[in-house]
């Protein structure tokens, strides 16, 4: 069950003036954006730099407001190198991801990207022939290789995704390590620079557990430059902190983070961290709101279902989770049939898609939830609409308004 959660007075009244006819609606708090970004760079020290994973939300306005608190923004692909080129030109961009093309690589080339996340020994030697054929002879591209190195369990075991620390399709496997930055320290592609190592190994991580994971991350990459006597100049710890959709109110530990992070950084002078959080930066500036189409009884619970759905917000049913909301009563009927209206305290919360997965919150605390009225649902900043099956069943995609 979800709890009610507080809503801002700006994305109040934007949910109270939006017409009838012109929702689902997307709300995003770039006021409160700013101010939670501002609050993240403050509480980490001067040699970590912070980039924001453009995947968590790419909308420009959301990229622009991130700029002055940001080094730089991650990328994944393409179609994201170019979009995040076009809304904040001149910005530092990282090429991550575990399939890149050919065609993507040269189109980031061309763009002027000069960092690369490199997955595989495959993709080194792509990149490295890639950037050979084009004849130039600036400074050479710089290269962090993504390694999936063996951490304790109890490391990622509560994080809420797990993209390393065990067989994965992301990164360099640690046996191939010595290999590929041999290939890059040898002299064999003078085109391109080792900076370090990347690892981004879970998702959903507290700032102890993440804190851990960094400590075996750095002291891993500092044994293995080591071995070749490469300099380390460079370390990407990803991001991965946690949001906590079941207790929202509960923010990750920011300046727990930093502070041990500082620590790290203090046993290793020369070194420079890098971030890359995504929804930690943008989850809690994002709503979507929508109203109740209707509200009927069902083998003892009570329904409403709501205009809209999963396939605008698939946040609840890709992790499995209620969304947390605030209920928006609407005092005008503009119809001569009378209202539907919830006669218990719980309330489940569905959509209109002809699916039982199309629910957003489970007995969600709505006494005398009626049709008309409004629904918000907060921590709609990351990952919500632009990873959705927008096209199922053809409904009209949502209104956006940032405020």
């Amino acid at each position: 069950m979800t709890t009610p959660l507080p809503v801002p007075d700006a994305v109040r009244d934007a949910a109270r003036a939006q017409p009838d006819g012109q929702l689902p609606l997307y709300v995003y708090d770039l006021g409160g954006l700013r101010g939670h970004a501002a609050a993240v760079r403050a509480a980490l020290p001067e040699r970590v730099e912070l980039y924001y994973a453009a995947k968590a939300n790419p909308e420009p306005p959301v990229l622009a407001a991130l700029g002055p608190f940001v080094d730089g923004y991650e990328v994944s692909s393409g179609g994201e190198s170019a979009h995040v080129a076009a809304a904040v030109p001149g910005r530092p961009l990282a090429f991550g991801g575990p399939g890149k093309t050919p065609g993507e690589i040269a189109a980031a080339l061309d763009l002027g990207v000069n960092r690369f996340h490199v997955e595989s020994a495959y993709e080194l030697r792509m990149l490295a022939h890639l950037v050979a054929a084009r004849g130039t002879h600036g400074n050479p591209v710089k290269v962090l290789l993504r390694f999936n190195p063996a951490v304790s369990a109890g490391e990622v075991a509560t994080g809420a995704l797990a993209m390393g620390g065990g067989p994965s399709p992301f990164g360099l496997d640690p046996a191939q390590a010595d290999d590929t930055v041999r290939a890059l320290t040898d002299g064999s592609h003078p085109q391109l620079e080792f900076l370090g190592v990347h690892a981004h190994l879970a998702s959903g991580l507290a700032a102890p557990q993440l804190l851990a994971v960094a400590g075996s991350v750095v002291a891993w990459a500092t044994e293995l430059a080591g071995r070749h006597g490469a300099a380390l100049r460079e370390v990407n710890v990803g991001g991965g902190m946690t949001v906590d959709y079941r207790r929202p109110a509960d923010r990750f530990d920011w300046a727990a983070y930093g502070a041990g992070l500082a620590r790290l950084l203090d046993e290793h002078p020369g070194l420079r961290l890098r971030i890359e959080p995504g929804r930690a930066l943008t989850a809690y500036c994002g709503w979507y709101v929508t109203d109740v189409l209707d509200v009927k009884p069902s083998h003892g619970e009570e329904f409403a279902v709501l205009r809209g759905g999963t396939h605008h917000l698939r946040t609840p049913a890709a992790k499995g989770h209620d969304q947390p909301c605030a209920v928006l009563p609407v005092a005008d009927w503009p119809h001569p049939w009378p209202r539907s209206a919830a006669s218990g305290e719980l309330v489940t919360l569905t959509g209109q898609l002809c699916t039982p997965k199309d629910v957003l919150a489970r007995r969600v605390p709505a006494a005398g939830l009626r049709a008309g009225d409004r629904v918000l649902f907060g921590l709609a900043g990351a990952y919500a609409w632009n990873i959705s099956h927008h096209d199922f069943l053809m409904h009209p995609g949502p209104a956006v308004r940032f405020v």
